[in-house]
């Protein structure tokens, strides 16, 4: 992986589509800063972000990923891979469905994915410090660099999709007492079905990202 360090950037996310839209696609790149003045937050909103923090985006060829793993679940992949990192390391991390860090029932951060083409980006904002009274941080004290080296070389392990289901879907559980946006309206998350390729039942639709 390729690593481009800024010290501050609007997006790590935008910056690195407009680096491969300017230069193209050569290698898996990461571009990483501790200072993001605009992120992409969910729906199209900003995550707040603040000096200090951890923000990084990726960017990956389609086949460097498992061939078992559903492209519309993929944030749930390139997240839960993050969040045993972060396990790892003795934090109480958990993965409320389908992308979003949590720190007993506050968040602490996001992934978002997109895919162009042959591409798949990935972007994750984690808070490290407290940035309000609404969000959470990261309970134990990290080495940036350390952490990422590590969540990398995890990637290039190629975990089956099947493999990484088969833990997260115990985890699920814990999203069953939080609500979501659907259709512009918040809904419990207590009676949603996982399904095995990620998405969940809910009021009988099969939805694969709520926020």
């Amino acid at each position: 992986m390729k690593i481009i360090e800024l010290t501050e950037v609007d997006s790590t996310h935008k910056y690195l589509r407009q680096l491969i839209k300017t230069n193209g696609f050569k290698e898996p790149t990461a571009v990483i800063t501790t200072n993001q003045t605009d992120g992409i937050g969910s729906r199209g909103n900003n995550w707040e972000g603040k000096k200090g923090n951890l923000f990084f985006s990726f960017v990956l060829n389609k086949s460097d990923l498992p061939s078992d793993l559903p492209l519309q679940s993929a944030s749930i992949y390139f997240s839960y891979i993050f969040k045993k990192v972060l396990e790892e390391h003795h934090s109480s991390v958990w993965l409320k469905w389908p992308n979003d860090f949590y720190i007993n029932d506050k968040k602490i951060g996001g992934t978002i994915t997109s895919v162009n083409k042959e591409l798949i980006y990935c972007g994750i904002g984690l808070n490290l410090k407290q940035v309000s009274d609404e969000f959470g941080f990261l309970d134990i004290d990290i080495d940036k660099k350390e952490v990422l080296k590590l969540y990398f070389k995890k990637l290039t392990k190629n975990f089956l999709w099947k493999q990484i289901f088969s833990e997260y879907k115990v985890e699920f559980q814990k999203s069953k007492k939080f609500h979501a946006t659907f259709q512009n309206q918040k809904v419990s998350l207590n009676t949603a079905i996982l399904n095995k390729d990620g998405s969940i039942d809910i009021g009988g639709e099969k939805v694969y990202s709520l926020r």
